[in-house]
């Protein structure tokens, strides 16, 4: 799991003025309705990013999948884990390949859970310590009894 650090992201949120479309380029982080508008004349092969709330239907996405690189997943409240069940239809039903990442109220004792419901990356929220992290993240290192989409069989039959 990569933290993202919000100074050095290379992805930017596309300017929203009403009624003004998005001119496609590399590197730029859309929301849903921006993307409807775009989505047509969005040259191949350009990267594109979806920002997602967490009442986002992801099934909408599905023939879009394959060209969108980025997919943010939105936790507004870090006890609202929408996002987690959003995460997992992505993965394991929709079959989505690009990044998924974690932002808004993002605290370190998340990223076990988000890395096992197939998120790539996290924005933490400000006051998380790097350090904390990497201790979440360590808490598991010999994997949990149940499978997940990392590593979908259960421990019992792993070799």
């Amino acid at each position: 799991m990569r933290r993202v650090d919000p100074a050095t992201d290379p992805w930017r949120r596309a300017p929203s003025p009403a009624g003004v479309p998005v001119t496609p380029a590399a590197g730029l982080l859309l929301d849903e309705a921006q993307w409807q508008q775009a989505r047509e004349r969005w040259p191949l092969g350009v990267a594109v990013g979806l920002w997602l709330t967490n009442t986002a239907e992801p099934q909408r996405l599905a023939d879009d999948l394959p060209r969108l690189a980025l997919l943010v997943l939105s936790f507004p409240k870090w006890t609202d884990g929408r996002a987690y069940s959003q995460a997992r239809l992505l993965r394991a039903r929709l079959g989505y390949r690009g990044e998924l990442r974690a932002e808004g109220d993002v605290i370190a004792d998340m990223l076990p859970l988000l890395a096992r419901t197939g998120f790539d990356s996290a924005v933490l929220r400000a006051d998380q310590s790097a350090a904390a992290a990497e201790r979440a993240l360590g808490f598991f290192d010999c994997g949990h009894y149940q499978g997940d989409l990392r590593e979908p069989r259960p421990r019992y039959a792993r070799p």
